[in-house]
């Protein structure tokens, strides 16, 4: 590390060192609402009704009725403020706005999924000087090889999107006697029937899931984050034998797969489609089986860095698990 970047790390006014922080969700208390809102009012709270599913660029799907019909250019705001539908836009207590395009529609049954990409966004999680100095820090010392680049804008974009706590869940695929685990976080429930899941073009796990055209995925508890995060470089390895993964002795109700240990709840999905959008491939799924293990499980989440410091400097609890 040079001394330039020491000093920049020094002055970034950050207050965790790791860019992103686990929890659990269910003790996470105070968590931000996303909403959708026009012409300086709120039109819906979104927060529990949007998926997160893409990073480079930024994808977010709304799943809607067929008697609703989405605008081609969406507005979101951030805050911690509970607001109601025809509310008055709090831009005092805004954190953050997103501004979004339509770019894809998708029938599912009885309802519609409205597909966005993220083209501008702002936020004022740290002072404008640190948010500089993140910036110089980003263009000087993240573009690098093997390493996805998110120029200044869309890195905003994109911790405003994990400033909501997002799941991270381990997929497992398997192929007659051997498997894979890995984690994701850019994934959620489409209604009660259907499934999308992103994951990178190009790597093993994308190519194992097409091939297999059938899933695990499990939402894990909070003491598993390490494990679950280890298991992040499964993304570009081969399948291997059982043993060499985190699996319990318990099987999923429809596949017979075995889960991993930590399971809280699980779905076992079918591959419907796909299509690329950026680095992602953006896979739909039909939900063949959903299951609640524990009476009250707690769920693995995590949040960026820079909500966190702002949580951090208002006083709010976080209960981090740091890696």
């Amino acid at each position: 590390m040079t001394l330039l970047q020491k000093i920049l790390l020094r002055f970034n006014g950050l207050h965790y060192r790791q860019e992103y922080l686990c929890c659990c969700a269910e003790q996470f208390m105070q968590a931000p609402k996303l909403y959708w809102y026009n012409d300086d009012h709120i039109i819906k709270d979104v927060t529990a009704h949007h998926l997160f599913v893409g990073y480079h660029p930024l994808i977010i799907v709304l799943p809607f009725f067929n008697d609703i019909e989405l605008p081609q250019t969406l507005h979101l705001l951030l805050t911690q403020q509970c607001v109601s539908p025809n509310d008055k836009l709090p831009q005092k207590d805004a954190l953050a706005t997103l501004c979004l395009k339509q770019i894809h529609v998708q029938q599912t049954g009885s309802s519609n999924l409205y597909y966005y990409e993220g083209i501008t966004g702002s936020h004022h999680f740290v002072s404008a000087f640190h948010r500089g100095v993140n910036t110089i820090i980003n263009n000087r010392y993240q573009k690098k090889e093997g390493n996805v680049f998110l120029h200044t804008n869309l890195y905003h974009q994109v911790q405003i999107a994990y400033a909501v706590p997002r799941p991270i869940a381990l997929i497992t695929v398997k192929d007659g006697e051997l498997f894979n685990v890995f984690p994701t976080d850019l994934h959620g429930a489409a209604g009660k029937s259907h499934y999308i899941i992103s994951l990178r073009s190009g790597g093993r796990a994308l190519q194992q899931v097409l091939h297999t055209k059938k899933l695990l995925l499990s939402l894990m508890h909070p003491e598993s984050y390490a494990v679950v995060y280890s298991l992040g470089k499964n993304h570009m390895r081969p399948m291997q034998q059982r043993s060499a993964f985190p699996l319990s002795n318990e099987t999923s109700a429809a596949f017979q797969y075995p889960l991993p240990h930590g399971t809280q709840t699980y779905c076992e999905l079918e591959l419907t489609g796909s299509f690329v959008m950026g680095i992602h491939t953006l896979l739909q799924f039909k939900i063949m089986n959903r299951q609640w293990l524990p009476a009250n499980p707690q769920t693995l989440v995590h949040i960026h860095n820079m909500y966190a410091t702002w949580r951090y400097k208002k006083g709010l609890p976080g209960n981090y698990l740091v890696r």
